[in-house]
């Protein structure tokens, strides 16, 4: 198992750099980067950015020099360049170093990245990790409630279905499962917000944010308790969806080992019902939802939450790489894609561990040899 693992932790080194190297060969050919952007906010004609050009990126928020009527072939460059100094487009490009060739800036990347020196924020004056770092508790906080919470009740769940299936039970919980499945997350989340949030009816539950003011100076159990006050709406909206996918896949991995001769054997020999489910039949069933833990574990942190934190005012990743998006804000862009790579790549490599801990006959290293 040594040798498999050594072997997957060197196949993920190519795998970073083409994940890398694809993205970055994908950001040059689109419109509107941040040299753009500081055009566009001098000229007036900036609409979409979330985040003002200073700090971090240079103080250029006060008007540009202006250059002569015929411009230069650096102005030309940029839309909505021409009457700009030629010279002060180049301290901008020097300025987030595009004025080194492409092949150059990715190197140098790649290389800062490896000791994870992530760079600094164009428009924050901060470092990319430092930005991580502060967002990853809101993130972190979404996403381990909401697996715990996901997969605590829809494997038992799932399971209770399987021995029930075709009764009232299963075809009541699989009308609500779908009726949930079918109803977009951030959709019942301003759903939860107009009922229970002070939208209409109810004021119960806070309406943003993970802490309430003042939560440094509660006692401890205070703080717990206020903590998962204002994670109730939040982890309900994400769980919806997860919740009903994990139920089902349980529901049907369990139908599938129930019919196998096994258990039928099982039976015959007088194993009791809970023995059977639990002894035998639950380690073979819960293969095939542990092979969806990983794109579980990655949504739930990186993908699901971008919605729920907009709409609930929570400052996680998933706001943040947006808003890095948006802004063309390139360090913050290229560094939480490497983190959330590296992440998801681990995270299949302890899927794979999971699988031998679940079934010990399965030997992946065997496989390969």
């Amino acid at each position: 198992m040594g040798a498999y693992i050594l072997r997957r932790l060197l196949l993920m080194i190519p795998t970073l750099i083409g994940i890398m190297a694809i993205t970055f060969v994908i950001v040059q050919f689109a419109p509107g980067g941040p040299v753009e952007r500081v055009i566009a906010q001098l000229t007036g004609t900036d609409v979409g950015a979330t985040a003002r050009v200073s700090g971090g990126g240079g103080d250029f928020a006060g008007a540009g020099p202006r250059g002569g009527a015929g411009g230069s072939d650096v102005a030309s460059k940029y839309r909505g360049a021409q009457g700009l100094d030629p010279d002060f487009i180049k301290k901008l490009e020097k300025q987030f170093g595009f004025d080194k060739p492409a092949h150059e800036r990715f190197f140098t990347m790649m290389k800062n990245y490896a000791v994870f020196d992530l760079g600094e924020s164009y428009y924050r004056s901060i470092s990319v990790m430092q930005l991580v770092k502060e967002k990853l508790p809101v993130s972190m906080s979404l996403g381990l409630w909401m697996l715990l919470i996901s997969y605590g009740i829809s494997i038992p769940l799932g399971v209770a279905k399987a021995v029930r299936d075709g009764e009232r039970f299963d075809v009541w919980t699989s009308a609500a499962i779908i009726v949930g499945y079918a109803i977009p997350g951030f959709l019942f989340g301003i759903l939860l917000i107009v009922l229970f949030a002070g939208g209409s009816f109810w004021d119960l539950f806070p309406l943003r944010g993970l802490t309430s003011e003042g939560w440094a100076q509660m006692s401890w159990p205070a703080r717990i308790v206020d903590y998962l006050w204002h994670l109730v709406l939040p982890i309900t909206a994400m769980a919806l969806a997860a919740f009903a996918t994990t139920t089902l896949l349980t529901k049907n991995s369990f139908l599938d080992e129930i019919r196998k001769q096994y258990v039928v054997t099982a039976r015959m020999k007088g194993l009791s019902e809970r023995r059977v489910l639990y002894g035998h039949v639950f380690r073979n069933a819960m293969l095939l939802v542990i092979a969806g833990f990983p794109g579980a574990f990655i949504h739930a942190f990186f993908g699901g939450s971008l919605l729920i934190e907009t709409i609930f005012s929570l400052d996680g990743l998933g706001l943040l790489s947006f808003e890095s998006v948006v802004n063309r804000d390139y360090p913050v862009v290229f560094g939480t894609l490497w983190v959330f790579s590296l992440m998801g790549l681990l995270v299949n490599l302890l899927s794979d561990l999971t699988y031998t801990w679940v079934d010990p006959r399965i030997d992946f290293e065997a496989r390969e040899g």
